[in-house]
């Protein structure tokens, strides 16, 4: 029997195998991806498939999730009863978004709250350091990029002051995402006696990696149990990676019971690293009333069994009854999304989606240009934001839903990624929200549905076929 022969029995033994491997409840797009790519090219396509083609976590994983999820049911029966934890009735309008925000994400709503929109990227960091530099008992940070830069340095050096008066500091960082300075960030916070640890860790001989692609793409700042940072921005400078355009992200700076939900996500995230157990009323404070906006926690990522976030974001789109507005800078839609889109824009919806004119990544931003005639074809309106780089992830709808967190509007995010996104209910938040997203569309060119299907042959031909490559993307 020659080599070649046995190279050709291998490849395909490789093909009937990862037939049912590859199908199995998998969407049939992705699925067929995988498919070709592994009948075309058996053993690349065996390697990738192996890097990046399951959302299976760990055994180990797994465990401690099971083991904190105990222990956060346990500190959650502390609160039963207790008159400042109000789960609002919103109305059968927002019943169904309610439902399946609690149904897939696990946490319910909670009234009570004040929420603030922080749109310049200076003055987050500006206020977070106030607070931080207020804390008395600890800071908690969860963040995807953390660079050594001056905005990292800032937010360190209040991290040392915060440990000087007793305050205990606990930062994440993603092991991709802040894998460059990372020697230096712990050097530093090493030596200001911050406890700092990584996600999702990339290495072939650790018990706890995931696949390479698989990222934790949160935001989160949690001070004293009482203060709460969430939305799109990582800590670093606005120019980061371009320093002829800034990034233009968007947080929300939350106060009130709803605090508990987001420090329960820190929690998790940090026992998945640690096994350190952060339990205990010093860490989940009584909650205190702090104003009126009803909000719920809606964490999203490969230990739910569904894409929550993409279930929650699709069942809204068709709830709308007048307007929804889009904030993206990555629009790879699956078939779902974009059909809510669409049928929304038929039914007289006002749908607008605000992407960057210039995206960091090109295969990306190939991919939603495919995209962008199936929206306009069906009424809704494509904006291309030209200052600088649209990074706010943000959705509203009507006067009644708004949307901020981590998560983009592509696949990636809704599939992929562990992600955090924050549902504020009500007139008073949703129009807050909807004034920046406006701020946003005045800074942005609309695309004309005719201009833009005259645009180069070969243009159209790369990006169909980054389209694609979207359920691998």
């Amino acid at each position: 029997m020659t080599w070649y022969l046995v190279y050709n029995i291998s490849e395909w033994l490789i093909r009937l195998v990862m037939l049912p491997v590859v199908t199995y409840r998998r969407k049939p797009s992705a699925a067929m991806s995988w498919l070709l790519l592994i009948f075309f090219l058996p053993w690349f396509g065996l390697v990738l498939y192996l890097l990046f083609g399951t959302r299976r976590l760990p055994l180990v994983r797994r465990r401690r999730i099971a083991e904190i999820s105990q222990k956060l049911e346990a500190e959650a029966r502390r609160f039963h009863g207790d008159p400042n934890i109000v789960h609002p009735d919103l109305g059968p309008r927002l019943a169904s978004t309610i439902q399946i925000a609690e149904q897939l994400g696990n946490f319910p709503i909670l009234g009570g709250n004040n929420a603030v929109f922080l749109a310049d990227t200076d003055l987050v960091i500006d206020q977070m350091i106030d607070d931080m530099d207020r804390a008395q008992h600890h800071i908690h940070m969860l963040f995807y990029i953390f660079w050594d830069d001056e905005t990292g340095d800032r937010v360190i050096d209040a991290l040392g002051r915060a440990v000087r008066r007793g305050v205990a500091c606990r930062v994440l960082v993603d092991d991709v995402g802040s894998r460059k300075p990372y020697r230096t960030l712990a050097a530093k916070m090493q030596a200001c006696g911050v406890s700092l640890h990584t996600t999702l860790p990339v290495g072939l001989f650790r018990s706890k990696m995931t696949r390479i692609d698989m990222r934790n793409h949160r935001k989160l700042t949690v001070i004293d149990g009482r203060i709460a940072y969430t939305g799109s921005q990582n800590i670093v400078n606005a120019s980061y990676g371009h320093k002829d355009m800034a990034w233009h992200d968007m947080m929300v700076r939350l106060t009130g019971p709803i605090t508990l939900e987001l420090q329960a996500i820190f929690v998790t995230d940090w026992h998945q690293e640690t096994h350190e157990v952060l339990t205990g009323p010093a860490i989940f404070v009584p909650p205190v009333p702090a104003g009126s906006v009803p909000a719920q926690t809606l964490p999203s990522g490969p230990t739910f069994p569904v894409e929550n976030y993409q279930r929650l974001v699709v069942s809204a789109i068709y709830d709308a009854l007048r307007r929804v507005i889009i904030t993206t800078p990555y629009f790879v839609p699956d078939e779902p999304l974009l059909q809510a889109i669409q049928a929304a824009a038929w039914r007289g919806v006002q749908v607008d989606l605000i992407v960057p004119q210039r995206c960091d990544q090109i295969i990306v931003g190939a991919a939603a240009r495919a995209y962008y005639e199936d929206v306009l074809e069906a009424g809704a309106n494509v904006y291309l934001h030209t200052q600088g780089l649209l990074h706010s992830k943000t959705m509203t709808v009507d006067e009644s839903l708004a949307l901020i967190g981590s998560s983009n509007f592509d696949i990636r995010s809704f599939a992929i990624n562990f992600e955090l996104n924050m549902l504020l209910y009500g007139a008073d938040v949703t129009c807050a929200l909807r004034d920046q997203q406006l701020r946003y569309l005045r800074d942005s060119i609309k695309l004309d549905a005719r201009e833009w299907r005259q645009r180069p042959s070969w243009r159209v031909l790369l990006d169909n076929m980054a389209r694609l490559m979207s359920p691998l993307l």
